[in-house]
């Protein structure tokens, strides 16, 4: 059983039209999702991470910045926790790469609905390719910029250590200002926030790009609200093995990165539209551990398998007012 288990995963959707369909599967079992929130602004949060290899895997490499071997994944989420999509890439690629192959197709799918979209990124999407494409589709960003001295100089007035005893509080501050480089075809809006922590004798700095009119501090606190995505990937790594990729082929890494991310996606739509409101906001952990894990089995039997879980109040009650969520859910249209 495991034997053939193993080759339906290397070769059967290591085929190119099945691998693609994963993909597509993925993104419609989100598109159910959507329907049933009817959410007019999509906020997207795009962001890589490392996968360490242990072995020889094909394109794996080394990265200087993560100092391992590894893969570099690039994957975009959407502000609910959804994975919209994914690339697995060789290790040793640039953060950004590929880009415009995930996000300009959910940014055109998105729009075909007429929904206002708005993207976010760290410092290393800080690219003016990107910048310029958002805002052809008339985008809404705010992308983390690279610090440098002429940021530096545009905001000197605000590096100044406040006069008399430190606060025991941080101070904050924060400029506006436009700013253009040799590699930006116009200026564009910068927004700058400066802090100052007791006991650290150098303020931290940020910068953000943006063509959102909100004003500063509305900015950052948008821009911020991007660490979740490092926050889903975590789960993803933890909860789905996201990080066994350990094939040898990288199209055989691939199916699997997409059935993890299918899985994580499950499971967060399990999470958020069915999982009752008054037991908190439960990590997908949490939800295996839970529901799932202790005291469960899985049995075979003709056609179908069983899920058995043991028998305990907190179960029987949340999977009671799951079901009843799951019968309540409007069917979607189209």
């Amino acid at each position: 059983m495991t034997s053939r288990l193993q080759s339906f995963e290397t070769e059967v959707l290591t085929q190119e039209e099945n691998l693609a369909g994963l993909a597509a599967l993925n993104r419609e079992l989100i598109a159910k999702a959507e329907a049933i929130d009817s959410i007019q602004r999509v906020v997207l949060d795009m962001d890589s991470t490392e996968v360490p290899v242990y072995g020889e895997q094909e394109q794996s490499a080394y990265n200087g910045h993560f100092e391992s071997t590894c893969y570099h994944p690039l994957l975009l989420f959407n502000r609910e926790g959804d994975c919209l999509a994914a690339k697995l890439r060789p290790g040793n690629v640039h953060s950004a790469a590929g880009w415009e192959e995930l996000l300009l197709p959910e940014i055109e799918r998105q729009q075909e609905q007429d929904k206002e979209v708005a993207v976010r990124a760290d410092a290393a999407f800080a690219k003016p390719e990107l910048y310029g494409a958002l805002e052809e589709r008339e985008v809404k960003y705010a992308i983390r910029l690279p610090a440098n001295d002429n940021l530096q100089r545009n905001i000197a007035e605000l590096l100044t250590r406040p006069v008399g005893r430190p606060s025991y509080r941080r101070v904050v501050r924060y400029k506006s200002f436009l700013y253009q480089t040799a590699s930006w075809n116009r200026a564009r809006r910068v927004v700058a926030k400066v802090e100052f922590h007791f006991g650290e004798l150098f303020p931290r700095v940020g910068f953000i790009v943006t063509n959102l009119t909100a004003a500063s501090r509305a900015v950052v606190r948008f821009s911020n609200k991007r660490g979740t995505a490092e926050q889903w990937i975590k789960e993803g790594k933890q909860a789905v093995a996201l990080t066994r990729l350990s094939c040898h082929r990288f199209r055989a890494n691939e199916v699997r990165l997409w059935l993890s991310l299918i899985a994580y996606n499950l499971g967060n739509l399990w999470r958020r539209l069915t999982l009752p409101k008054s037991i908190g906001n439960w990590s997908l952990t949490s939800l295996q551990q839970r529901l799932v894990k202790t005291g469960g089995r899985l049995i075979k039997h003709a056609r179908y398998y069983w899920l058995l879980l043991a028998e305990s109040h907190l179960t029987r009650r949340l999977f009671a007012d799951m079901l009843r969520k799951v019968r309540a859910l409007p069917a979607p249209t189209g």
